[in-house]
């Protein structure tokens, strides 16, 4: 483990080139597609795998206000191409008392809205409200939960006990609604991606719910992130030998827009995965952060390029 982590801190340190002296990967910005909100790192769960280490008591990212997301959404509005999509996602994004205001902002503006969320309590407090805006705006809100297992020891293994039937019975709330619903899930106990989406189907199957499981926009499965795997720096030679491009990578074509604890205002940062590191500080506007990223971060590599995820639809 010791050599893992020293090894791991050698790394990501330079932007322009990697440990061994290769030029490091970049992504350039190919336009906004999806414009994320954090609305705040607070949480009713505190999750063992949380990347961004929400919980009850972490207010690292404080809640941003109805105010603030409408100045980015005035920016956004005006862009060409402008964005598709508008994310929120947290913490819990309903325990933000300007979410509904924020989200229905968005709408209201043709933009098509996705909110991650736990679908527990703090969601329910505002089913009403919710539904409300599902009635005015249809398929353009949708939701995604967080089920972190196909069954109830896998979930609560990693979200805490008397996580799981809470959150079916938001989801199964969601379906009967009508509501244009996905799930976020991952592979778990070294199950197979395969594996994975037949235990989420069958799943899906025993509450009644319409979901193709082995649609990845319906079942998006993330691959885990731990920063004690020793993971390999990604150099512009990658992009041929994996074949992949780069424009495949979220930060390519999303930003997010966090404020930070005791900061005046809100900024821009250019992957949802790293609201805390500095480097990753694109500014205080859309039009600032529409320029390059370098892969200079151990979830680069792990999660974008090598683990193939994305948070966007």
């Amino acid at each position: 483990m010791t050599t893992v982590l020293t090894a791991t801190r050698q790394k990501f340190l330079d932007p322009h080139v990697t440990l061994d002296g290769s030029e490091r990967a970049r992504v350039p910005f190919t336009g906004l597609n999806t414009l994320w909100f954090n609305t705040g790192t607070l949480c009713n769960l505190t999750c063992k795998n949380c990347y961004i280490e929400s919980s009850p008591t972490n207010d690292a990212l404080v809640y941003l206000t109805r105010a603030e997301v409408s100045r980015f959404l005035d920016e956004a509005e005006i862009m060409l191409p402008r964005p598709r999509e508008i994310g929120f996602t947290g913490g819990e994004p309903f325990m933000n008392p300007d979410m509904i205001a924020m989200a229905d902002d968005a709408l209201t503006r043709g933009f098509h809205v996705l909110i991650l969320t736990n679908a527990m309590k703090p969601m329910h407090h505002v089913r009403a409200k919710l539904a409300a805006l599902r009635e005015a705006h249809g398929d353009r809100l949708a939701l995604r939960v967080s089920l972190d297992g196909h069954n109830a020891a896998d979930h609560e293994a990693l979200r805490g006990p008397r996580s799981w039937q809470p959150t079916i019975d938001g989801l199964t709330w969601l379906a009967a609604e009508g509501f244009n619903i996905a799930i976020a899930g991952r592979t778990v106990n070294g199950e197979s991606e395969l594996e994975a989406r037949v235990g989420f189907a069958a799943l899906f199957s025993r509450l009644g719910l319409v979901l193709d499981a082995h649609d990845p926009s319906r079942l998006v499965l993330f691959p885990e992130m731990d920063l004690t795997h020793d993971v390999p720096e990604i150099t512009t030679a990658c992009w041929s030998i994996l074949k992949k491009s780069p424009a495949s990578v979220m930060c390519s074509n999303s930003r997010m827009v966090v404020k930070s604890k005791g900061a005046p205002d809100p900024h821009v940062v250019s992957c949802t995965l790293l609201p805390y590191t500095s480097d990753f500080n694109m500014g205080a506007t859309l039009a600032d952060a529409a320029r390059d990223v370098s892969l200079n971060h151990h979830f680069c590599a792990q999660f974008c390029v090598l683990g193939g995820a994305s948070c966007s639809a």
